[in-house]
């Protein structure tokens, strides 16, 4: 990943100083709640509460993410209402929560709500869960696991201009599939939601004038089939014969066909490796500093083995908090999500089959934790 070099001028013997700290807290709103610390030889025992909200794509991940913390800290108690990247940014930013998931980058707005809400620090987005969005269907006895589509096909799909699963643009990429005259039902998130937006990017960044709508986090067509959260878009892709739908490839239901998406000469179907590939080729956003390792992904790519329908998303806190035991408690679960191990739990096929991270950009994602402080 080409991420900005400026990144990486934090020192990893600041990281090893900082974890050996003893940080007794007191005073802090978990206190007040009847958290406390208890001093250790080997440093602060952590407690208190940390609740987190967002991203209903990460769910698994993050439940696997929250079960390996607790062993580890079994006094915080940490949680984590899937509620959508949407309402998940809103309740971060009006402090009912002090970290979260999103499947899209603040904006600028948002960012300036942050950096108050975040006690004059800033809003950090660390990219800790790499997943695939799969494009899924409803054609029991089909016969093939990925169906071949063009973003153009995509598009015409999902815009309501291709309507039978026998159309001639399907026919053309799949000439040995025996393809039904089913109607095709598209399926999108009638919520606000990162995954839409990262998916709207691609058919506007890959699909041309096929695809006549801006990036939106908001489905920008009304009148169709939609689901809340992820598991809406399941309950309906599940309910109807001819549904297709986009959401985290971990939810695909058992036994549900999948897209193979045009990528140069050649289809590609989603995979954690396919996913790791394209974001490997994209570079930092041009807004991305030390503390939002956000990326400009390369949706329109043609490198071979590349799935530009991809999911980054950002666990999102903040550089200050009022409290020594939020700041400690936070500082803590970032770095085990981060970590080989966290990583390892949520790229495990049962859980998420996310996409590892690199061990550069841990780096860069541990700099970026350190800098967590205390107002």
């Amino acid at each position: 990943m080409k991420l900005a070099a400026s990144r990486r001028v934090a020192g990893l013997a600041v990281i090893s100083a900082v974890a050996l700290t003893l940080a007794a807290c007191g005073g802090s709103e978990a206190d007040e709640n009847g958290g406390g610390s208890e001093a250790t030889e080997e440093g602060a025992a952590l407690s208190g509460t940390l609740p987190g909200a967002g991203a209903s794509s990460q769910e698994n991940a993050v439940n696997s993410w929250l079960a390996g913390f607790t062993e580890q800290h079994p006094d915080v108690q940490a949680s984590y209402d899937p509620v959508g990247s949407g309402t998940g940014r809103e309740q971060f930013i009006s402090g009912a929560t002090l970290w979260g998931g999103t499947d899209a980058a603040f904006d600028e707005e948002e960012l300036a709500q942050g950096a108050e809400r975040c006690y004059g620090g800033e809003v950090v987005e660390l990219p800790l869960y790499i997943s695939p969005i799969a494009v899924a269907y409803n054609l029991p006895g089909l016969g093939v696991e990925n169906l071949n589509l063009q973003p153009e096909t995509l598009a015409g799909i999902f815009n309501g201009d291709i309507t039978t699963w026998n159309d001639p643009a399907i026919a053309e990429a799949n000439p040995d599939v025996e393809l039904p005259d089913t109607d095709i039902v598209p399926v999108n998130r009638s919520d606000d939601s990162g995954t839409t937006e990262n998916f709207t990017e691609y058919l506007a960044a890959a699909a041309g004038d096929a695809w006549p709508h801006e990036a939106s986090e908001t489905w920008p067509i009304s009148g169709t089939q939609s689901g809340a959260q992820t598991s809406g878009v399941v309950s309906t892709l599940e309910a109807a014969e001819g549904t297709i739908a986009y959401l985290d490839a971990s939810q695909v239901p058992d036994g549900f066909g999948t897209v193979a998406v045009g990528v140069g000469e050649e289809f590609v179907p989603f995979s954690p490796e396919a996913a790791a590939a394209v974001v490997d080729a994209s570079p930092a956003a041009e807004d991305a500093t030390d503390l939002r390792l956000t990326i400009d992904l390369a949706r329109d790519t043609e490198e071979s083995g590349t799935y530009p329908i991809v999911l980054v998303s950002y666990t999102m806190a903040c550089s200050v908090y009022e409290s020594e035991q939020d700041a400690e408690n936070v500082k803590a679960l970032l770095s085990y999500i981060a970590s080989e191990e966290g990583q390892e739990r949520a790229a495990d096929p049962s859980v998420a089959g996310s996409a590892p991270i690199s061990d550069d950009l841990r780096t860069e994602v541990e700099a970026a934790i350190e800098q967590i402080s205390v107002a």
